[in-house]
């Protein structure tokens, strides 16, 4: 089975989330970066990080999986949108190129 890929977007509780967060949500962040750590060492991430935007900050990922329930069981699994605090979205997307990180 081939792979499939996803634009997948984190969308924060609020615009200033970063600069506003409490503790609670801190922890959860701390869970959702571990989760998303997890996935990437298993193969299912390609890229993620935060994006900077100057309208308020979201999260990002590239998903290599088999098919959009996949990419939908990965969003709804993550502890920050479990917790009820973040939400998702994911688009299809064809990676036509893609290099390793340099160092």
């Amino acid at each position: 089975m081939s792979k499939q890929h996803y634009f997948f977007k984190l969308i924060p509780p609020r615009p200033d989330f970063p600069q506003t967060i409490k503790e609670h949500e801190q922890a959860l962040m701390d869970e959702h970066g571990a989760y998303f750590q997890r996935q990437f060492e298993a193969g299912k991430l390609l890229l993620f990080g935060p994006v900077l935007a100057p309208d308020g900050a979201f999260g990002v990922g590239i998903l290599e999986v088999g098919d959009e329930a996949e990419a939908r069981r990965f969003g709804e699994n993550d502890p920050s949108v479990r917790a009820g605090m973040n939400r998702f979205e994911i688009y299809p997307m064809r990676v036509s190129g893609a290099r390793a990180l340099s160092a």
